[in-house]
């Protein structure tokens, strides 16, 4: 597959020079400390399906190193979103379960002189590795000996000291212009809560830069695929490597692509917690997130999402996705799929002068005309119908296609309609139109219902209506490349709306896709009940 081919040439380089090709393994190793974005769809398709291509395993790997931010509950959606998008892991493993390991891993480091125990605040760490312009201060504590080393991370280990008094530090360089390797901590201390899985038992934790790379190895994970905000970590990811292994056996090897950057959207779960802790949104699968379930709740389905990462590719180089490309996507497959409805949103009332006051017809309208098994409903026609008030204008206009006085429309699966006159409310505004309508004219019936009309006109039945809200979202943010999550706040990103549909959305179910007729396509919200029906909007139809 083209998507992947700069993935390819390096799989099939390694195969060529002898690499077994039942020993290819790859991972997807989220942290559970919040939803996956869009931006984790994209390594999600990549590694799945390179496992699906050479026929390879792929472990769902849960890097829960920090117990502040992880929850249980980020677990089972992290699972639930990557089900959703089509795929199935071989195995599901947890950084946690590796503590022990890791923890004798780093006794290896410091054995080999290698880590050192840095009582200094960390503050004052940071400030001693100074920037890539200037060398970076030694710690004071950086030439203790092994003995002291493995005396004093054992102390930590058992509780001795509390949160903040020490670090465990690799000695790598102070100088290095890459600032990862200016003795980056191994390990800390977190007393203030649990850990959701280990509870107790441990109160200093692995970095994630200690845990990754480690459990890749423990993992025997072939090729490690990563976003390129990981490359200059890459040296210290083989660092640790190198010193853990003893054998030189097979290691992992690291190799970058291009992260996801949307338009109008932040893709950092650190970000979208903000977002949430703040109540700007409502929770982590709001319409408006760039989450999976944010998606999914606002009517994106699985299909769009893996043909959008499809259409940008999957290269090494920087770039920013216009928002637009995300939408003719979910558009591309809603056109397909969804059943064509008629909703009003700024009804104006119109009464049909020469219609039968009690006569209702219930008329055939097809459900959607791109869908080759052809299926139909009944929607109910009568003397007192709602259109949208702006498909109306008193004095006609040369440009103005639709409904104005002495002028025919046609209703969508219904008649021909003629405005004669117009009814006022006290204030001058129109309350209703009154028209005549040829009974001759019903669609696709005899000669008189081809007759050339310019306009069609979507409409519902007022006796029959369905009173609806409907959801109408913006982007989170106004400007293109918003640099900090709470700058550039779009405060009108929902807009809730009555509206006024055809009785068959009674029925309507959370898995069902409309296209609410030259409106946009539109999905039931989860909230939605028996007293409020609550439809949120995917996107526009163009």
């Amino acid at each position: 597959m083209k998507i992947i081919n700069i993935f390819d040439k390096i799989i099939e380089k390694d195969l060529e020079s002898g690499f077994p090709k039942k020993k290819l393994l790859f991972r997807f190793p989220p942290e559970p400390n919040g939803y996956l974005h869009i931006g984790h769809a994209k390594s999600i398709y990549l590694n799945f399906k390179l496992a699906e291509k050479y026929k390879a395993s792929v472990i769902l790997r849960f890097d829960d190193t920090n117990p502040i931010e992880e929850e249980k509950k980020f677990i089972n959606y992290i699972k639930k979103d990557i089900f959703w998008l089509g795929f199935k892991w071989n195995k599901v493993t947890y950084a946690s379960n590796y503590f022990s390991k890791l923890y004798d891993l780093a006794k290896v480091i410091i054995e080999k002189g290698k880590a050192y125990v840095d009582d200094q605040k960390q503050d004052k760490i940071q400030e001693q590795r100074k920037n890539t312009f200037e060398d970076g201060i030694e710690s004071p504590y950086r030439n203790r000996s092994i003995k002291e080393n493995i005396f004093l991370f054992k102390k930590m280990k058992n509780g001795y000291f509390n949160d903040g008094d020490c670090v465990l530090r690799a000695k790598i360089d102070m100088k290095s212009p890459n600032m990862n390797l200016r003795d980056p901590i191994m390990y800390r201390i977190i007393k203030k809560k649990l850990h959701y899985r280990t509870k107790n038992k441990w109160c200093i934790y692995p970095t994630y830069d200690w845990t990754h790379g480690q459990s890749d190895y423990i993992e025997k994970i072939s090729h490690s695929l990563c976003s390129f905000e990981f490359e200059n970590h890459k040296q210290l990811y083989n660092w640790y490597i190198y010193n853990i292994n003893k054998k030189k056996s097979l290691t992992p090897r690291q190799y970058e692509f291009s992260r996801l950057n949307l338009n109008y959207n932040v893709l950092s779960k650190r970000k979208l917690q903000i977002l949430v802790k703040k109540n700007i949104v409502n929770g982590w699968d709001d319409p408006r997130m760039p989450t999976l379930s944010g998606l999914r709740r606002r009517g994106y389905t699985p299909e769009s999402i893996k043909y959008f990462i499809q259409k940008i590719g999957i290269s090494k180089r920087y770039n920013q996705i216009d928002i637009s490309i995300l939408e003719f996507s979910i558009r591309k497959h809603l056109n397909q799929i969804s059943s064509r409805v008629m909703v009003v949103i700024n009804p104006l009332l119109i009464i049909i002068e020469n219609y039968p006051t009690f006569k209702v017809e219930w008329l055939k309208a097809e459900n959607n005309p791109e869908d080759i098994k052809k299926t139909y409903r009944k929607i109910p026609f009568s003397k007192f119908l709602y259109i949208e008030s702006e498909d109306f204008m008193e004095k006609n206009t040369k440009n103005f296609f639709r409904l104005s006085l002495g002028k025919e429309v046609r209703l969508k699966n219904a008649y021909i309609l003629k405005a004669n006159n117009i009814s006022r409310n006290i204030d001058g505004s129109i309350k209703s139109i009154y028209c005549s309508y040829d009974k001759n004219s019903l669609s696709k019936t005899g000669l008189s219902s081809k007759r050339k009309i310019k306009s069609t006109l979507h409409w519902v039945s007022k006796i029959h209506a369905l009173k609806i809200k409907i959801n109408i979202f913006d982007q989170i943010f106004i400007k293109q490349i918003p640099e900090k999550s709470l700058d550039f706040l779009n405060h009108d990103s929902l807009k809730t709306k009555i509206a006024y549909a055809e009785p068959s959305l009674r029925t309507a179910t959370i898995k069902e896709k409309f296209q609410f007729q030259r409106i946009g396509y539109f999905c039931l919200d989860k909230k939605s009940n028996k007293k409020t029906i609550l439809f949120n909007k995917t996107v526009s139809l163009k």
